[in-house]
């Protein structure tokens, strides 16, 4: 059986960054990825993400976005000019490839399967359990080949349940994670908001700098659509987290609204996403969640894509301080880390979505504060730089002041 320092369990951007950190680091580090899935994702990412997680721009953007235009239920349009900088955009098909190939430049080594379970061996240590795909055995291939038994393999394609022992896990496995509920007490009460998007391709004279933000009850009664530019095409989505919601039907809805009901359909995904971090990313063991699976998707907004890459580091800082100490105490740095530096945005987001997201009547008032210059100024500066911005107190009480005037109908039309 393989012996792995670390093994991690999905391969989306926290997984990715978690693997490609700690095999910097110098530890053996087996990064396990489903394959064949795309999560749907209007895939904007802030140039802090960049900076930060050293991406280079001409390889993993496909699009530069100089404004978002926020549409209310009446058709309302505010633009929301970005004064310095742009807000970059990824096409998550790519991206997450370019993430993965980078951990495997880097040392870690990569494999296709889905996670089964973790059991223990007899000195307790974890064992990764998978099933991995393999191909229909040839006639006259030698048995065993590929460290196979004969009874290992299928007469035709089939899988193979393998195992690697791992020292620590990391469960970056999406929202829906496995690790986290057979691991983690209370992940299995995990709420989410399910989001569906089409990519189609940009009609020519399509907008291909801008970010539409569509807060409308038909098209999400409790969240939004967005139309998102991909350079050649176009993200086109909707999420809600009202079961049974017809996802797809208010996505083809969104497009007629937008103009975009004949352009070509070239891929659609679906998937939930987690409302808020879970209480605890740990087993106080030997596992630690990260990305979605911890619960890290910005309320209101739904970014996830810079939390995934900051929660992947985390995670991947907290493992190396375990593996170093053998404290499994050190696992809990991951998520004390994490709300640290982000809680607060967190915290004030759910309050946003709570509080304008419940009515046509609230998102009218909403995307008419959108076009106040305090509100814009305070929303670029802590979305591009991922922090809340504390040097202009004034601007804050002006904007308390402004949202409540809304809210009780005192502002003027």
């Amino acid at each position: 059986m393989d012996q792995y320092d670390v093994v991690v369990i999905g391969g989306g951007p926290a997984g990715a960054t978690a693997a490609n950190d700690l095999a910097k680091a110098g530890r053996k580090v087996l990064l396990l990825e489903r394959g064949g899935r795309i999560k749907p994702c209007g895939g904007a990412i802030p140039p802090q993400a960049l900076k930060e997680f050293e991406l280079p721009e001409d390889e993993v953007l496909v699009a530069r976005a100089r404004s978002a235009r926020m549409i209310a239920p009446s058709g309302r349009a505010v633009d929301m000019p970005i004064p310095i900088g742009f807000v970059g955009l990824v096409d998550r098909k790519d991206f997450d490839e370019w993430l993965r190939k980078r951990a495997a430049t880097h040392g870690a080594e990569r494999r296709q399967g889905n996670y089964l379970k973790i059991t223990r061996d007899t000195d307790g240590s974890a064992i990764v359990h998978y099933r991995e795909t393999v191909a229909a055995a040839a006639e006259g291939d030698v048995a065993g080949q590929d460290g196979l038994n004969p009874v290992d393999l299928p007469a035709s394609s089939g899988t193979v349940e393998r195992q690697v022992r791992a020292r620590a896990v990391i469960g970056a496995d999406g929202a829906n994670s496995q690790v986290a509920k057979h691991c983690v007490p209370g992940a299995d009460k995990m709420r989410y908001v399910f989001a569906y998007h089409e990519i189609v391709r940009t009609p020519e004279g399509g907008n291909t700098d801008r970010c539409d933000v569509y807060y409308q009850g038909r098209v999400s009664p409790d969240f939004y659509g967005w139309v998102f530019p991909h350079g050649d095409t176009m993200s086109i989505g909707v999420g809600s987290e009202i079961k049974g919601f017809p996802l797809r039907k208010a996505t083809a809805d969104l497009r007629q609204i937008a103009g975009l009901d004949s352009a070509e359909l070239l891929r659609c995904e679906g998937a939930p996403l987690p409302l808020k971090p879970l209480a605890k990313w740990d087993n106080g063991r030997d596992v630690v969640l990260a990305g979605d699976a911890a619960g890290c998707v910005a309320p209101a907004s739904g970014e996830g894509i810079y939390y995934a890459l900051a929660g992947g580091r985390y995670a991947a800082e907290a493992v190396e301080a375990y593996l170093a100490s053998g404290n499994a105490a050190s696992l809990a740095l991951a998520r004390k880390r994490f709300m640290k530096a982000h809680g607060r945005v967190f915290w004030a987001l759910g309050l946003l979505q709570r509080f304008w997201y419940t009515s046509d009547s609230r998102r009218e008032k909403f995307v008419k504060l959108c076009a106040d210059p305090d509100i814009q100024d305070l929303t670029w500066e802590s979305y591009l730089h991922k922090r809340l911005v504390r040097k202009k107190p004034f601007a804050h009480v002006r904007v308390f002041f402004k949202d409540v005037a809304q809210l009780l109908g005192l502002s003027k039309a």
